[in-house]
């Protein structure tokens, strides 16, 4: 698997995917200020799961039908930001959620998932 990860997510979270043996590209490291679209249609491109921080994909992605292969979106209140690298491990341990074709809220408490338009 393949991700895309957008600036707006900690470093701590690349390392960790790249710990994990997955194939990571950074915005910070070769596309730092990309707009969202820019960002999206390079993951779809390159077969790329987006990890983000940020709700507009969501819009991109439901609203503008823009392409996705999947994004992963982290949603996490002041206070909880230690959880994240804890609860995206967790996501991909868990082999009954595809992030292929879908949208996944991980949140601190709880994982929602909804299948991507094609």
């Amino acid at each position: 698997m393949k991700f895309l990860v957008d600036e707006c997510t900690d470093i701590q979270l690349v390392e960790l995917l790249r710990a994990n043996g997955f194939d990571v590209l950074y915005v910070m490291e070769t596309m730092r200020g990309a707009k969202d679209d820019v960002i999206l249609s390079r993951a779809y491109r390159e077969d790329r799961i987006l990890l983000t921080e940020d709700k507009d994909f969501g819009e991109l992605v439901f609203r503008l039908r823009k392409p996705a292969i999947g994004i992963v979106l982290l949603r996490f209140h002041p206070g909880e930001e230690a959880q994240k690298a804890a609860r995206l491990q967790q996501l991909l341990q868990n082999s009954t959620i595809t992030l292929i074709g879908a949208f996944v809220v991980v949140e601190n408490d709880k994982i929602r998932t909804r299948p991507l338009i094609s």
